[in-house]
């Protein structure tokens, strides 16, 4: 082999780069509209309850994630007609400028409005946003680089949710609303300098948008985008379980244990996240669906142990584990069985499993829980989450759409 023609190998088989100047641009927004988001997250709750007692602030959550779940049903729609920047620029717009005037009233009717447009805009910036970022990727690094979105995504939450309480008892409630505000229409700017329709297409499988965009409908009924669905909805039902009730179900004697499981968990996903994409990227997403989903099930049903320090942790550091295996591997199969027309649906169609997986598995797990205790209500939850291997074992073929 002549010296040319090593090269020529080489350069044939090297590693596309994963950082670009569109994806570090895209970071910036994304940063944005999670330190907006999470930072007013718990802030708006304690001050409408304040204003009007304990309903107020579940209205102000519940009017939240009401208007996120509609807002991602119509986004994909809306990224069809007029692109991706101009819906995430309209998305970080209505999460931030209701917050800049959130504290001129304390009724409940102009926090829960406020908390709708809110809502609308944060879904506007999770599915658009996601689906920019998608043709950001280089294709044959997609696991790992939604890993590395993820943890983007995900740090500004660890930090100004908690913060925001914080902000909120030492310099009050306008002061946090101005914050949180601010920095979801300064992230605007960002924006800009991104690609539209696509950018810096990688998917070399297919043409570029060489097909209509499915609707969200028409994805829930296809096969394909509809098994992953099912299979991450199973997990993140207990994902708000866990968030939700895990300081109800142990001992309060061991309350020091539900702070340090309540990290553990985020914690343990976030290395999971990123492993199972470098993974994936080497060796196929795939196979990656069924561990993810039987770890998060283990640990679901170790948890049941509540009386038990160490099961508590070991079994939540589990579930985190099989959670964030889940999360990238059901994502990046997604993404890569449709063309970039779609991905606006796909990110849709994994924000709706991820939100309406922790809310219908919170409802139902309070109810489950007051008939049979929290400890056989745990291990009930793992026994439905394997419910989802059918669509698991089905997933053996699929077609791109």
């Amino acid at each position: 082999m002549t010296p040319t023609t090593d090269m020529t190998a080489t350069a044939s088989t090297a590693r596309p780069p994963l950082l670009s100047r569109p994806l570090l641009l895209r970071f910036v927004s994304m940063i944005g509209a999670s330190a907006s988001f999470f930072l007013l997250l718990s802030v708006v709750p304690a001050y409408a309850a304040e204003a009007g007692g304990g309903s107020a602030a579940g209205l102000a959550t519940g009017s939240l994630m009401l208007a996120t779940v509609l807002g991602e049903l119509a986004t994909p729609r809306l990224v069809a007609r007029h692109g991706y920047r101009a819906t995430l620029m309209a998305g970080l717009f209505l999460l931030g400028a209701p917050a800049l005037v959130l504290t001129v009233s304390g009724n409940a009717a102009w926090i829960v409005a406020v908390c709708l447009v809110r809502g609308l805009g944060f879904a506007l910036t999770i599915v658009a946003g996601g689906a920019l970022t998608a043709t950001l990727i280089p294709a044959e690094r997609r696991g790992e680089g939604l890993a590395l979105v993820g943890v983007v995504s995900g740090v500004p939450s660890l930090v100004t949710l908690p913060l925001g309480m914080w902000l909120a008892g030492h310099a009050g409630y306008g002061t946090v609303a101005v914050i949180g505000g601010a920095v979801s229409l300064a992230a605007i700017v960002s924006v800009l300098g991104l690609p539209d329709r696509g950018g810096r297409s990688t998917d070399t499988r297919a043409p570029k948008d060489s097909k209509p965009p499915l609707g969200v409908l028409r994805g829930l009924r296809t096969g394909p985008l509809l098994r992953p669905v099912l299979v991450f909805a199973s997990t993140a039902t207990a994902t708000g379980i866990l968030v939700t009730f895990l300081p109800l179900a142990v001992p309060a004697a061991s309350s020091g244990v539900v702070a340090v499981a309540l990290f553990v968990q985020p914690a343990a996903s976030t290395v999971a996240r990123w492993l199972a994409g470098r993974h994936g990227d080497r060796h196929g997403s795939a196979r990656l669906v069924l561990p993810g989903l039987l770890l998060s099930a283990a640990g679901v049903l170790l948890t049941a142990a509540t009386g038990s320090p160490l099961a508590v942790l070991a079994g939540t550091a589990l579930f985190g584990t099989g959670f964030g295996i889940a999360q990238n591997a059901t994502l990046t199969l997604m993404y890569a069985r449709v063309s970039a027309s779609s991905y606006g649906t796909v990110s849709a169609l994994w924000n709706l499993a991820y939100d309406g997986g922790m809310g219908v598995g919170a409802a139902g797990f309070g109810v489950l829980a007051g008939l049979t205790g929290y400890p056989w209500a745990f291990a009930m939850t793992a026994l439905l989450m394997l419910g989802a291997l059918a669509p698991v074992v089905r997933d053996r073929h699929h077609t791109r759409y």
